[in-house]
């Protein structure tokens, strides 16, 4: 991957590295993340599909985090291939970020990080519908070249520093409770945004009674009352936040 290296800790490594993959296997779309007590999104992107990995994040972290088993083939080893299909996945990880962003397959190298909370390092790529089934050929090229995507991915965090993913309102607030629904997280997004419960209910096609509902529920999750409190666990400084990388 001759044209990715040069694209190191700079803003176009994440389309080189998928076009680099993508020359060879049937993927539309990757991300590059962390899971554990501090989830965080280093990068991602899609390529010939409208870009939904963010949104396949959010919907990760609003539940099937806390049950995902998916990375767990060959778990002994340091650093490890992981595949699977759509109809693998259990069925609410599925529903919410294979069936909802038309996913079907997924290919990963996946590292253990050396913390007490057993957080993975993982590179995925995705396969999506309309593309054929990753063939065992490619499979094991993808294997091959695991090593060089993990280290490439590593180096790239380390250079690009904090600012290559700056936690959003909504990736700080699933970090602290990936307990929250999609819902929930969306009221509480317009909430930050200044926006009325009215106004909320206007823009998601909801009830007032509704909004007042999900927002309650958030608040609940999240252990506060009111709106202010809200926006100072966004605002509050992240706690190793200097040392992330």
């Amino acid at each position: 991957m001759p044209e990715v290296v040069p694209a190191l800790g700079e803003t176009d490594f994440g389309p080189r590295l998928l076009r680099a993959v993508a020359a060879t296997l049937p993927v539309a779309s990757f991300s590059i993340y962390r899971t554990g007590a501090r989830p965080a999104i280093f990068t991602s992107g899609s390529l010939g599909v409208p870009d939904t990995t963010r949104d396949c994040w959010r919907a990760y972290l609003s539940g099937p985090v806390q049950h995902d088993r998916t990375f767990r083939d060959g778990e002994t080893a340091p650093l490890r291939l992981c595949h699977i299909t759509a109809g693998e996945v259990p069925p609410e990880h599925r529903a919410k970020v294979y069936d909802a962003h038309g996913v079907r397959e997924r290919v990963s190298v996946v590292e253990r990080e050396a913390s007490a909370d057993g957080a993975l390092f993982a590179v995925n790529f995705y396969r999506h519908d309309g593309q054929r089934p990753l063939a065992d050929g490619q499979l094991a090229d993808f294997g091959e070249a695991g090593a060089l995507l993990m280290a490439l991915a590593r180096k790239h965090v380390a250079l690009a520093g904090p600012a290559a993913a700056p936690a959003s309102p909504a990736q700080r607030l699933l970090a602290r409770c990936p307990a929250l629904t999609p819902r929930e997280l969306a009221v509480c997004e317009r909430l930050l945004r200044g926006m009325t419960q009215e106004g909320i209910a206007a823009d998601l096609g909801l009830a007032v009674p509704t909004v007042k509902t999900y927002r309650n529920r958030a608040f609940g999750r999240l252990g506060i009352h009111f709106r202010s409190e809200l926006f100072a666990l966004v605002l509050a400084p992240e706690e190793g936040a200097s040392a992330r990388g």
